[in-house]
């Protein structure tokens, strides 16, 4: 079997020569991963904006960037370098670069051994070509990171027309460090995620109420319904669960006397992934004491409002085909008069049983486990969230389904609650907060009733929370916004993927390796579906029966190929 040399086995042609490449440089006595710290005065986005209006701040530059295209013609070169914020044209000259006779920094490391996506660091003055672009005479350069692996190449005509886009969502997603050097416009999304969250926050911070942390490793999943992922703790011996939601350890502070609490953080919930679900997320909760659900609305509106206009520069924001208008007020229906206007059924007095039926004649898929909450959750997600495109709060929730809420003031059998839609989807979730502590445990007793059926969605009891209400908890409303699905609004996303840095993936597929042997006969084979063993064998004259059945082994046993037996003879198939 012939043998592949060493550097040459899983590595492109481009892997090997910049490998080479990183030989000469350290031959040369350049060291391509340098330890000290490379110290920048500006920025390429500061240059381009302001250069024309003060020339005589650029007299002395110095940044650092990737480079991202090379233009190279005998004794100077134009090359363009990307910064944090965005891409500048920089200039060299050989003989200012090497006013010696020693040429080897222009002509051999920085025309030979440098590559698109190399680090530097250059030093010189800004001026205006004779095409009018703004560029960088570099006077001195310096190797900062030596890229071993090429990028994609995006091309962009003078239109702004780009041609062999890095697209492929899910090699975008798995590979966002790739992603982000090469379609740049994308960060532009995470910069508006980080607006969101800091207008939050300091809208918070602003009213007095304080940022807190909680668990993530949490003995009981409380505070929603959903199903945990388990684990468990060597030294204690005992399970834990990655937290569902945070609610019940910031209830726990406002028993213990902080009057507003809020955190941002990440929830895990081992369930389905779609186009608005990752099974890791971020959630924004807050409780504010002594106050209540219809507070909160006007709060919400408040917020969001600011939001919008930090992250957008207004407050109507352009969503898919809709402008979502964040000024409040908001609409207000009940969940019964949501269900009433969309379907035309009345199902506040009907029974489990009856809702059940409503279910199936609206060919609403249902189980045995699901009780009279869940049932009517059912109807209004298949029937009504669609419709909710303008921001939209359904208030007043059958009790069934809330089991952390306080009883309605005025209606019987219902909690006050509200729901936040907005295009469609929900995204913030608000009660009046259960603070009876008999009547909490009544609740949950009910949530463990539900578990016994099979709902492996309903809560646990967690008695050391129902003992903190024991000792009393004013009257509070909480609150929890979605963080995922509001910067997918606010940067017109259609998809949760996008507004994550590292989606969840599937595991990465390896990629196997062939020797020349393997190669050749897998060439043979993957053009069609299947081929006749011996029509193959046959294409093979010059090889001997040892190396026939040595390479098809190996690739069978790699799972590459594989043999079947039909009663018209072998048959041999690429998977």
């Amino acid at each position: 079997m012939q043998k592949i040399p060493e550097m040459s086995i899983g590595l492109s042609e481009q892997e090997q020569l910049r490998r080479e490449s990183l030989k000469q440089l350290r031959a040369l006595g350049i060291e391509p991963y340098p330890a000290e710290a490379y110290e920048v005065n500006t920025y390429a986005a500061d240059i381009l904006a302001n250069y024309e209006s003060d020339k005589t701040a650029y007299k002395t530059v110095v940044l650092a960037g990737r480079i991202m295209s090379r233009n190279i013609m005998g004794a100077a070169s134009f090359t363009e370098l990307q910064d944090s914020t965005g891409r500048i044209q920089i200039y060299l000259k050989r003989d200012e670069l090497c006013p010696g006779e020693d040429k080897t920094l222009y002509n051999t490391v920085f025309k030979k051994l440098l590559d698109i996506g190399d680090f530097i660091g250059v030093k010189g003055y800004v001026f205006t070509t004779q095409t009018g672009e703004i560029s960088v005479h570099v006077t001195e350069f310096k190797v900062l990171s030596k890229s071993l692996r090429p990028l994609p190449i995006v091309k962009r005509d003078d239109e702004g027309n780009v041609y062999d886009g890095f697209t492929n969502p899910e090699l975008r997603y798995r590979m966002r460090y790739v992603d982000l050097t090469v379609n740049p416009d994308y960060k532009q999304i995470f910069i508006r995620r980080s607006k969101v969250i800091n207008t939050m926050r300091n809208y918070f911070d602003n009213q007095g109420w304080m940022e807190v942390e909680t668990p993530i490793l949490q003995p009981i999943h409380g505070g929603a319904a959903a199903r945990p992922f388990a684990t468990h703790h060597n030294t204690l011996d005992m399970p834990l669960y990655l937290r569902i939601a945070n609610e019940l350890y910031l209830k726990r502070l406002i028993v213990a006397g902080f009057d507003g609490v809020y955190e941002f953080g990440k929830m895990f919930r081992n369930e389905g992934m779609d186009r608005t679900h990752n099974p890791e997320f971020t959630s924004m909760e807050i409780y504010v004491a002594y106050k209540d659900y219809i507070w909160m609305m006007a709060m919400v509106e408040e917020c969001l409002e600011q939001v919008a206009i930090a992250t957008t520069g207004s407050a109507v924001v352009k969503v898919g085909a809709n402008e979502i208008n964040f000024e409040g007020p908001y609409e207000k229906l009940t969940m019964y008069e949501s269900i009433q206007k969309y379907t035309g059924i009345d199902v506040s007095a009907m029974t489990e049983h009856e809702i059940a039926q409503t279910c199936r004649d609206l060919d609403i898929e249902i189980d045995d486990t699901m009780g009279r909450g869940k049932l009517i959750d059912e109807i209004f997600g298949a029937k009504v969230e669609a419709n909710l495109i303008q921001p939209t709060y359904i208030t007043d929730y059958p009790i069934e389904m809330t089991p952390l809420a306080k009883k309605h003031r005025t209606a019987a059998g219902l909690v006050e609650r509200f729901e936040l839609f907005v295009n469609g989807k929900e995204i913030a979730n608000a009660y009046s907060e259960l603070n009876d502590p008999i009547d909490q445990k009544e609740r949950l007793e009910d949530q463990l009733k539900l578990a016994a059926r099979g709902d492996d969605e309903a809560m646990a009891m967690d008695d050391d929370f129902v003992r903190a209400l024991e000792y009393g908890m004013p009257p509070t409303s909480g609150l929890g916004i979605g963080i995922d699905r509001l910067v997918m609004l606010m940067t017109n996303q259609s998809t949760i993927q996008e507004v994550l840095f590292f989606p969840q993936m599937r595991p990465e597929k390896k990629k196997i390796e062939m020797s020349a042997e393997e190669s050749e006969l897998y060439a043979l084979v993957k053009e069609n579906e299947q081929h006749l063993l011996t029509d193959v064998k046959s294409k093979l004259t010059e090889w001997s029966n040892k190396k026939w059945d040595t390479t098809l082994k190996a690739l069978t046993g790699k799972g590459i190929l594989k043999v079947t037996k039909t009663d018209d003879g072998l048959f041999l198939s690429h998977k």
